[in-house]
């Protein structure tokens, strides 16, 4: 609560603190809690709006959370059972791929696979020549 009395400018430097606790919460908070406080005028409307937002049991957003989590679940099961099922060629590019600390979607995975089958069909159509040839 902001000082009811101006005494020594005690009022002024209130707003001025608020002022930059509000600047702050704004450059602070991810952009979709920001558009809850981005009309908001003073701290504490601001901080209440955080407060409902925080402390609310929000059911529909928790099964939206909960379908998020399980659909990631059953990509990378998906992901998984489709790396096992490659033939043996691919092993070291399955291998490299497990290493990675980001694991690539699926659609990256498969232009990885179509790439790598690429290069094979360049590779096997290269022959070798006998040193003699070379020379």
């Amino acid at each position: 609560m902001p000082p009811e009395e101006d005494v020594n400018g005690t009022l002024r430097k209130w707003k001025i603190k608020a002022g930059k606790a509000m600047f702050a919460s704004k450059t602070t908070v991810e952009e979709k809690m920001l558009k809850h406080i981005q009309e908001k005028n003073t701290l504490k409307e601001a901080w209440d709006t955080f407060v409902t937002l925080f402390t609310k049991n929000n059911d529909m957003r928790l099964k939206l959370l909960e379908n998020e989590l399980l659909l990631i679940s059953k990509k990378a099961q998906m992901m998984r059972i489709i790396m096992q099922g490659l033939r043996p060629k691919y092993r070291s590019l399955v291998t490299t791929i497990q290493g990675w600390p980001v694991q690539p979607s699926l659609v990256d995975f498969e232009n990885l696979l179509a790439i790598q089958e690429a290069m094979a069909k360049q590779m096997g159509g290269i022959t070798l020549k006998s040193e003699k040839e070379a020379l």
